[in-house]
Parts: C-alpha cells; structure tokens; sequence
C-alpha cells in the first residue's frame, strides 16, 4: 500500500488546521505557504473534504478553513480514507470485497486480513491532536 501525494497533502493540511485551531479562518495561501504546498493542489483536495463536512468555509476577504471538530475528533485513517478511498492492501479486504473464486479456499487470505486490521487499527489510533502533542514534545513546546 502507498498513500498518494493528495492523501499526503491532506493530512498536512488538516495538521496546519489543527496547529491554527484558535485562529480562525485560514486562508488556502497561507497553510500552501507553510507547507510547501502548491495552493492549486491544495485547491484540488478541499473539495473532497468538504463532502464529507470535516472543514468550515467562509468567503470573502476573512474567508478560508477551519476544522469543524477539536483536533482529537479526527483520525489519520479517516482523514486518508476519504482521500485515498481504502486503505486495503488488496482488494479481497477491501469493505466491498472484489469477487474471487480463490477466496474460500485462499491460504493467503488470513494474512491480508491480518494486514487490513494492523493497517486501520494503526492509523485510526492516531489523531491530529496526537500528532500535535509529538510535535510539541519533539520541539520542547510542553506544559508542566
């Protein structure tokens, strides 16, 4: 499995989001500008999370992005799912399997279950608020 630039860069966005979380609307410029991202590509990400209402927009001068939820109520599995779609490593794993007529007799099945399970259980263990609080100890930015 290989997470694409677009699930990359969403995830990028969401942590600029989250670092902003008090600052209001944030403009697209500006997450492109600290992060190194192109605003076009960016351009072309926000609206596929803005189907799934995980972002509030504004227009206008002040306008921009922001989280809808705290930080700690996104995940990175849920946040990639919605840009990379699954995160299966094959398709028989997939939530609508592909048919196969190998798949009841398949000895490799378990292991690609196994896999789909560490993968998902993995990454929706994470949150931005956790990806926050590493940075934060990884920088020395901690509260006693």
């Amino acid at each position: 499995m290989r997470i694409s630039t677009k699930g990359r860069y969403a995830l990028r966005m969401m942590v600029d989001l989250a670092e902003h979380v008090n600052c209001g609307y944030i403009s697209l410029k500006d997450i492109a500008q600290r992060q190194g991202i192109s605003k076009k590509y960016l351009e072309q990400i926000i609206p596929i999370l803005n189907r799934s209402d995980i972002l509030k927009t504004t227009r206008g001068a002040q306008g921009g992005y922001m989280l809808a939820k705290e930080p700690e109520k996104y995940t990175v599995g849920d946040i990639l799912r919605l840009t990379e779609g699954s995160l299966a490593p094959v398709a028989c794993v997939d939530e609508n399997p592909s048919p196969c007529d190998r798949m009841e007799g398949c000895a490799t099945l378990p292991i690609w279950q196994g896999l789909n399970r560490v993968i998902n259980e993995y990454l929706d263990g994470i949150t931005l608020q956790d990806i926050l609080d590493r940075q934060g100890a990884v920088n020395g930015d901690y509260v006693i």
